[in-house]
């Protein structure tokens, strides 16, 4: 016969208090880290004006987005544009925002302010009365976009990559000139960041390749008052007030 059982032994374990990880910095913290790689950024004018950031997140930020409990969306052959599978898309909206810290914080340090204010003097626009646009992008293998220009409702657009594995220095943003001929393609180094201001020349997209894995980066704009897709804006109450 086996020993019996204690009490104590019997008892079952206290259940214990939900750990959270990481740990995402306040919305503070993310706007100053953020600021400082704003700074920093490295402007370049060839094809077109766009400047290259790098360390753009806190790394406990970073790692929160990539662990956010949202599948990669099955998506057929869009034809090279986004818009065709706008119901598949994730962006960071009031639900969003209420049951995931990271996307809280984040959006909110894209909100403030002093953040805002920074755009306008890096990238030489006005930003006052726009609104945060934020998009959590999962790619998968038989992605692509064609050749494109962002439409001029976009103020700025900035793409923070967040790709991982070993293919992954290969899934950059592919960029063109005014004659749509591929001329280059951005690194795609995690945490790195990319930002330009719509116009005519900024042709860019994503040849098609294999993507071994999952391609994940965030698009962040502010987009003017006009723009009709509302269900996108993070805080649709809260127009872009620069400090």
């Amino acid at each position: 016969m086996g020993a019996a059982v204690t009490a104590s032994a019997a008892r079952p374990a206290p259940a214990r208090a939900a750990v959270d990880f990481p740990r995402i910095p306040d919305a503070a913290a993310i706007a100053t880290h953020f600021s400082q790689a704003l700074r920093n950024a490295r402007r370049d004018d060839a094809p077109y004006r766009h400047w290259s950031l790098s360390a753009m997140l806190p790394e406990s930020l970073a790692v929160g987005v990539l662990l956010l409990p949202i599948a990669p969306p099955v998506v057929g052959d869009n034809q090279g544009v986004r818009d065709r599978d706008n119901g598949k898309r994730t962006f960071f909206t009031p639900l969003l925002r209420t049951r995931f810290p990271a996307c809280a914080q984040f959006a909110e340090a894209m909100q403030r302010p002093d953040v805002a204010r920074l755009f306008e003097e890096v990238c030489g626009i006005k930003v006052a009365g726009g609104f945060l646009r934020m998009e959590y992008i999962q790619d998968t293998d038989g992605a692509w976009l064609e050749p494109h220009r962002d439409i001029p409702e976009k103020l700025f657009s900035m793409v923070i990559y967040l790709c991982t594995g070993p293919e992954a220095k290969d899934w950059g943003t592919d960029i063109y000139d005014e004659q749509k001929r591929w001329i280059g393609r951005t690194s795609a180094e995690f945490n790195s960041a990319v930002i330009f201001v719509p116009g005519p020349n900024t042709w860019h997209g994503f040849e098609r390749r294999p993507i071994i894995g999952v391609r994940r980066l965030m698009e962040i704009n502010y987009v003017r008052p006009s723009w009709r897709d509302r269900d996108q804006i993070a805080f649709p109450d809260r127009p872009i007030a620069p400090a």
